[in-house]
C-alpha cells in the first residue's frame, strides 16, 4: 500500500502546547510517517469544553501514513497518552494534546471510533486556519470543497 497524504489537528491547553506538538510530530515520525509539516501555533478560545477552561492552543500537521486510517488512530492516541492525556477523559476538558484525523487522502470513513474527514473540520476556524496554511487546496470530501475555500466560508458566516 502506498502512502496517504493525511492530515490532523493538533490541540492542546495545558502544560507548553507548542513543545508538545514538537514531540508528537517526533513520534508520529518515528511511527512510519514521512514529509510531515507543521503549521504554525494559534490561540482560540475553548469551544464545547467546561467552563473556565483556559485557552487553547492550536495547529496542523500534514504527511504521509504508510498504513490504514485504523493504524494511525492507534498511534494518534497512544501518543496523545504518551504525551500525558488519559486512556479515559473527559472530551469537553483541559488537555496535554489532542490529535485529530482531519482528512486522510480522499477517503471518507465512517465508523463508530473514525470519521474521516473530521466530523466538525468545516465548522472550526481553529482547525481550518492552521491547515489553510499548509494545504489550501487538498480537496475535502465528499463535497470536494477546497479547505481554503471551505475557511472562507466559515469567515463570511461568522462575520
Amino acid at each position: 500500500m502506498d502512502a496517504a497524504r493525511i492530515a490532523l489537528g493538533l490541540g492542546a491547553n495545558l502544560g507548553q502546547p507548542e513543545m508538545t506538538f514538537h514531540r508528537a510530530a517526533e513520534l508520529l515520525r518515528a511511527a512510519g510517517m514521512r514529509d510531515l509539516r507543521l503549521a504554525r501555533c494559534c490561540r482560540s478560545a475553548p469551544v464545547d469544553c467546561l467552563p473556565g477552561i483556559p485557552d487553547f492552543t492550536n495547529s496542523a500537521a500534514v504527511g504521509l501514513w504508510p498504513g490504514s486510517p485504523e493504524e494511525l488512530l492507534a498511534v494518534t492516541q497512544g501518543i496523545e497518552q504518551q504525551l500525558g492525556r488519559p486512556p479515559e477523559h473527559d472530551r469537553r476538558d483541559s488537555r496535554s494534546i489532542d490529535i485529530d484525523i482531519l482528512l486522510f487522502a480522499d477517503r471518507c470513513v465512517q465508523c463508530p471510533h473514525l470519521c474521516i474527514p473530521h466530523p466538525r473540520l468545516r465548522q472550526r476556524l481553529f482547525v481550518l486556519q492552521p491547515l489553510a496554511e499548509l494545504a489550501p487546496d487538498w480537496l475535502i470530501p465528499p463535497e470536494g470543497i477546497s479547505v481554503a475555500e471551505a475557511l472562507a466560508q466559515l469567515l463570511n458566516r461568522e462575520s
